[in-house]
C-alpha cells in the first residue's frame, strides 16, 4: 500500500472508532498500534479460549470480538464495522443492560444498603429494653462501635438534638440517624420499627391489665414490679448525670431545674429555654464551651458518612416546606375530624388533643415526658391513679421500644373507661391507637425538618453548648420523676406540703411500706452489685414481690 493509501486507511480507521466509540485496549497498554501490523484482540470473560495471537487483519476491540465470539448476529464483525462508518452505527441494536446489574437497587456513596440498614434496625429495635439511657446505649454499641456507621462527634450531636426536641429521644434519634443515611426512607424505616415491637406488646399487655388486673396474682406481680421501675429509673438518672454532669456548669443548672419543677411545679419548656439561654451566654463569654475533641473528629472522618454532609442532609426551603404540609395534615387532620365529628369533649378527642399538645410541649426525652403525663392523666384528667400509671411504666420497661409507649397504656385506660358508645376494648384500642398516631407523627417532623439545619450547624460552638446545658437540666427533671415514683411505690399514703409558691410532696412515715422497701433495696444490689440486665431485674422482682404478696407480707 502506498504511503498515501496507508495514510487513507488509517485516517478512516480512526474516524470509525470515533464514531463506533470502538477502542483498542491494547494500543492504550503501550502495544504497537494495529497499522504496523498486529491485531489488538484480548480474551474474553468466561471464555476458555486464549486471546488470538497477532496477525494478518484489522483491529478488532474487545467488546466487538466478544460479541462475535458469542454468536451475536447483530454485533457484526469487527473489520467491517470500520468500513461501514456513521451508517452502520444508525443500524447497531440499543446496548443491552446488564442482568445482574439492571435488577439491584442503587447502593448509597457510603456503601451501606438500604436492606442491610433494615436489618440493623430490626435489631436495635429489638433489643431496645430499659428506657432511653438503654437504648441509646444499645444504638451507640451498634452503629458506632460494631458497625462504624456513624462517628462519636456525629452521634453526640445528633443526640443532643433530640434532646432539646419534644418526645422521646432515643426513637428520634433513630430516625435521625435513619435519614441521614438512607434519606427520607430511612428514617420512616428506622423510626417505624423502632416503635413497632412496643406498639404490639403494650397493646397486648393492656388489654390483659384492664380484663385480668383485678386479680390477686397479677396485683401481687406488679407490687414487686413498681420496686424494679424505681430502681431502673434511678439507673438511668445516674447514667445519663454521669455522661452530661462533667462541669460545674451543667451541675448547677441540674440543680436549678430540680428545684424549679420539684419545689414551684415550673413549666418544663420554660426550663429548656432557660437552660438552652444560659449554654449560649455560657459559649459567648468562654469560648471553650461546647467543643468536642480532635479525637472524636478524627472518628467522624473514618466512619460513614464522615466528617461532611451529605448532599441529601443540606438544607433546602422547598423541601422543608413539603414535608412539613405532608405531616401537619397527617398529625392534625384526624384530631380536627374528631373534634368537629364527635364533639371536643368527647374521650376521643380529648386524647387526641392531650397527647397532640404533649408531643409539643414536652421537652426533655421520655422521662420527662412521663413527669408531665402522670401530672396531668392523674391529677387533671383523672384516666388512671398513680398506682396505674406505675404499672404502665413497669409495662414499658418489659416491651422494646421506646418507654414512652406508657402513652398508649394511658390512652387505652382512658378510652375503655371512656363514654364511646363502643365496645369497652375496641374503644381501648381505638385509643390507644389514637395515642400512638399523634405522639409519634411529629417526631418525624421535628427530625426531618430540623435535622438539614442542625447538621449544617454541627460545627457552631454555640449550638453545642446550648444543647449541652439542656441535657444538663433534663438530669434535674429526670430526679424529680425518681422522688416522685420513689414516693408513691414506698408509702401507701402521699400529700402535698404547700407554703406560698412552694409545693411538696409530703408522704405520712407511718405509711411506709417495709416490703417495697426491701424490694428496691435488693432490686438496687442485683443491678449495681451483680449488674443484672432489665429483663431479668424486673423478672426477679416481680417474682419476689408475688411470693411476699401470696404469704401475706404486703
Amino acid at each position: 500500500m502506498s504511503p498515501r493509501g496507508l495514510a487513507s486507511h488509517s485516517r478512516r480507521r480512526e474516524a470509525s472508532r470515533f464514531i463506533l466509540g470502538d477502542f483498542d485496549v491494547t494500543e492504550a497498554a503501550g502495544a504497537p498500534p494495529a497499522h504496523s501490523g498486529g491485531v489488538a484482540t484480548v480474551g474474553c470473560p468466561g471464555d476458555r479460549r486464549p486471546a488470538e495471537p497477532p496477525g494478518r487483519g484489522r483491529v478488532r476491540s474487545k467488546a466487538r470480538l466478544c460479541q462475535s465470539r458469542r454468536g451475536d448476529a447483530t454485533a457484526g464483525d469487527g473489520a467491517g464495522l470500520w468500513r461501514r462508518g456513521l451508517a452502520s452505527r444508525l443500524r447497531l441494536p440499543p446496548r443491552r443492560r446488564n442482568p445482574v446489574t439492571a435488577e439491584r437497587p442503587p447502593v448509597p456513596a457510603h456503601g451501606v444498603s438500604f436492606g442491610e440498614a433494615l436489618r440493623v434496625w430490626a435489631r436495635v429495635a429489638l433489643l431496645s429494653f430499659g428506657g432511653p439511657a438503654g437504648q441509646i446505649a444499645v444504638m451507640h454499641r451498634i452503629l458506632v462501635d460494631e458497625k462504624r456507621w456513624i462517628g462519636e462527634r456525629r452521634f453526640l450531636h445528633a443526640l443532643n438534638f433530640c434532646m432539646l426536641l419534644p418526645g422521646p429521644e432515643a426513637q428520634q434519634l433513630a430516625t435521625y440517624l435513619g435519614w441521614l443515611m438512607h434519606r427520607t426512607a430511612g428514617g420512616l424505616a428506622a423510626g417505624l420499627l423502632f416503635i413497632l415491637p412496643g406498639a404490639v406488646s403494650i397493646l397486648a399487655l393492656s388489654g390483659l391489665y384492664v380484663l385480668y388486673g383485678d386479680l390477686p396474682v397479677v396485683e401481687a406481680l406488679f407490687f414487686g414490679l413498681k420496686a424494679a421501675v424505681l430502681v431502673v429509673v434511678v439507673q438511668a438518672l445516674i447514667r445519663l448525670g454521669g455522661r452530661t454532669l462533667r462541669t460545674g456548669l451543667a451541675r448547677a443548672l441540674a440543680a436549678a431545674a430540680f428545684l424549679a419543677i420539684y419545689a414551684f411545679s415550673a413549666p418544663f419548656p420554660l426550663i429548656v429555654l432557660a437552660a438552652a439561654l444560659t449554654g449560649l451566654l455560657a459559649a459567648r463569654l468562654d469560648p471553650g464551651v461546647g467543643g468536642s475533641a480532635h479525637g472524636a473528629e478524627a472518628s467522624d472522618a473514618e466512619r460513614v458518612p464522615g466528617e461532611g454532609a451529605p448532599d441529601h442532609a443540606r438544607p433546602r426551603l422547598g423541601w422543608a416546606l413539603r414535608i412539613s404540609a405532608v405531616l401537619l395534615v397527617l398529625w392534625l387532620a384526624p384530631v380536627l375530624a374528631l373534634g368537629l365529628g364527635l364533639g371536643w369533649d368527647h374521650v376521643f378527642t380529648q386524647i387526641a388533643v392531650f397527647f397532640s399538645k404533649l408531643a409539643v410541649v414536652t421537652f426533655g426525652g421520655a422521662y420527662a415526658v412521663l413527669a408531665y403525663v402522670a401530672q396531668a392523666a392523674v391529677e387533671t384528667h383523672g384516666w388512671l391513679s398513680p398506682g396505674e400509671m406505675i404499672d404502665g411504666l413497669g409495662l414499658a420497661e418489659t416491651t422494646p421500644g421506646p418507654l414512652i409507649m406508657v402513652t398508649q397504656f394511658v390512652g387505652f385506660l382512658a378510652a375503655f373507661r371512656g363514654e364511646t358508645g363502643l365496645p369497652p376494648l375496641l374503644a381501648g384500642v381505638i385509643g390507644a391507637a389514637l395515642t400512638t398516631w399523634v405522639t409519634f407523627t411529629p417526631c418525624f417532623l421535628w427530625i426531618f425538618l430540623g435535622a438539614p439545619y442542625v447538621e449544617a450547624l454541627r460545627r457552631v460552638r454555640a449550638l453545642s453548648a446550648a444543647l449541652s446545658a439542656v441535657s444538663a437540666a433534663v438530669v434535674g427533671v429526670i430526679l424529680n420523676l425518681a422522688l416522685w415514683f420513689g414516693a408513691r411505690v414506698l408509702f401507701s399514703d402521699v400529700g402535698t406540703f404547700a407554703i406560698g409558691p412552694l409545693s411538696l410532696d409530703a408522704p405520712r412515715l407511718a405509711s411506709l411500706q417495709p416490703v417495697s422497701l426491701v424490694l428496691v433495696a435488693a432490686s438496687g444490689l442485683a443491678a449495681w452489685r451483680l449488674r443484672l440486665g432489665v429483663l431479668p431485674l424486673i423478672g426477679g422482682a416481680a417474682a419476689a414481690g408475688t411470693l411476699a404478696h401470696l404469704a401475706g407480707l404486703a
